[in-house]
Parts: structure tokens; C-alpha cells; sequence
């Protein structure tokens, strides 16, 4: 693993062509990095590995989207509407801890004045906490008949 001082950041804006590579790192992200908090059928159910490039193309061009990059690979993503609602907020497995969800973070939440909601993974929560963020409340998403509990949160502007 590298350390912080190794590398660079670098945060540039979401381009249709990074739709394989930000749906790769999704899949694989969530299938690692959260099987410790979710069961093998909520991963299959939350991240397929079928995932609809058009339309993952479309959401991304809808939000501002951004990637977050280290020598010229993609390493994270993120998105955020203009009502303040984060949407996707995903880093490399092997990438974890490295403050690259924060500077992802960090420029999704400095375009919009507005209060920012998300929908963080029990495996996420403590990163928003440490944020400023507070739980409104717990839910349970159902998909293909799969439960998963994850939690709307807030941080208030």
C-alpha cells in the first residue's frame, strides 16, 4: 500500500468515457470493501454486474460528477445534484483511507449552499459522521426482493 505522501490527487470532472471504468470500480468496491457489513445476495442486489452503461451515463451527466485520479487511473468517483443530494460517493478497495473520499467530498459539497443529503452504506456511516453529517434516520432498500438497511443523512448548511 502507498502512503498519503506518495502520490497525487487529481479531481477533474466526470467524462462519458469513464463510464466502464467508474461501473468496474463500483462493482468491485462494493463486492469488497462492504461484504464485511452486507450479506453475498444484498452485494449481487446492490451492485450487478450487469450494469446499464447508458443509463449510468445519463445519471452521472445529469449531476456534477467528478473522478478522482492517481497516474491516470481512476480511483474513486463521486456525484451531487443541484439540490444537494450526494448521490455516489465509491473508492478503489485498494485505495481505501487514503483521503480520496474526502477530496471527492471536499468538491461535491463546495457547488451547492443548499443542505447535502445522502444515503450512506452501513460501511460508510462513520465517514460521513466524522463529516458533520447526522442521521435522519435508518431505512431498509429492498431490491429484487433483498433487503439492505442503509441511512439518510443530512448535513446542515
Amino acid at each position: 500500500m502507498m502512503s498519503k505522501s506518495n502520490y497525487e490527487i487529481m479531481i477533474r470532472e466526470y467524462r462519458e468515457a469513464d463510464g466502464k471504468e467508474t461501473a468496474e470500480l463500483f462493482y468491485n468496491t462494493v463486492h469488497i470493501v462492504n461484504a464485511k457489513d452486507y450479506t453475498k445476495e444484498q452485494l449481487a442486489v446492490w451492485a450487478n454486474a450487469q450494469i446499464d452503461r447508458n443509463k449510468w451515463n445519463q445519471s452521472f451527466q445529469k449531476h456534477y460528477s467528478i473522478v478522482a485520479m492517481i497516474d491516470d487511473i481512476i480511483v474513486g468517483f463521486g456525484d451531487i445534484d443541484q439540490t444537494g443530494y450526494l448521490d455516489r460517493l465509491y473508492v478503489h478497495s485498494n485505495y481505501q483511507r487514503k483521503g480520496i473520499a474526502t477530496a471527492i467530498c471536499n468538491e461535491l459539497e463546495a457547488v451547492v449552499q443548499e443542505d447535502i443529503v445522502t444515503q450512506a452504506s452501513l460501511t460508510a456511516k462513520a465517514f460521513f459522521e466524522k463529516r458533520g453529517y447526522v442521521v435522519m434516520k435508518a431505512q431498509e432498500v429492498v431490491r429484487e426482493g433483498i433487503s439492505l438497511t442503509n441511512y439518510i443523512m443530512i448535513k446542515k448548511r
